[in-house]
């Protein structure tokens, strides 16, 4: 089973290195981290690297597609190699999912058209444009494409993908063996329970968090 994670320039570490923390531990997973080059992307921070093991015309029937988002996302938005891969390799798949803006990505390359979705929930309003009804759930799966909010929710998107690939006891496992009982100190991670002025701040700021200006 070949997992392929898309890694790209000024991507969110934690968008990648989520999922890949929790598939990298089902039974017979491959996982490539796939570009348009091969070499180190830095993260949005500038501050991480991350390899890229193989070029996209290497990797031409991964089992599944995980496509993260970040600041990155933004540059990668118009019709090109990464479109072009994503709707080759998504012919074949059996599960296409993204991470944060990288549902962005799906649809811009026009597979989430008609179907429901989420991403960052400043960056939901995004995705009507590409014929996508946007959601605020952290997880969302229509069809055979999986969706998952901002960053951290990407570990959730991968454990109810290591449920589908496998069984609810192996992806109980492997929630138990990254110990991911989040008991965070604020009620401050989704802009329904945020205090009123942490949202409109962080509003304020949307062009600063989506794309790094």
């Amino acid at each position: 089973m070949q997992i392929a994670v898309l890694l790209f320039d000024r991507l969110t570490a934690l968008d990648a290195v989520g999922p890949y923390s929790v598939l990298s531990w089902l039974p017979g997973a491959e996982i490539v981290f796939v570009g348009e080059r091969t070499g180190e992307v830095r993260s949005d921070t500038g501050r991480l690297g991350l390899h890229v093991d193989a070029v996209l015309d290497e990797v031409t029937a991964p089992d599944i597609v995980i496509v993260p988002g970040g600041h990155g996302q933004a540059a990668l938005m118009d019709d090109g190699p990464v479109h072009e891969w994503l709707r080759a390799v998504d012919r074949t798949s059996t599960w296409t999912a993204s991470v944060c803006t990288g549902s962005l990505l799906l649809a811009a390359a026009g597979l989430l058209t008609g179907r429901r979705a989420t991403s960052h929930w400043l960056a939901l309003d995004q995705l009507p444009a590409f014929g996508v009804t946007p959601t605020l759930e952290r997880v969302v799966t229509d069809g055979k494409y999986v969706t998952s909010a901002g960053v951290s929710s990407g570990i959730d998107m991968a454990l109810t993908l290591a449920a589908r690939v496998a069984d609810e006891t192996t992806a109980q496992m492997i929630q138990l063996g990254i110990e991911y009982d989040p008991r965070p100190p604020y009620t401050a991670g989704s802009p329904e329970t945020a205090p009123p002025a942490v949202v409109e701040t962080l509003r304020g700021h949307r062009s600063l968090v989506l794309r790094g200006e």
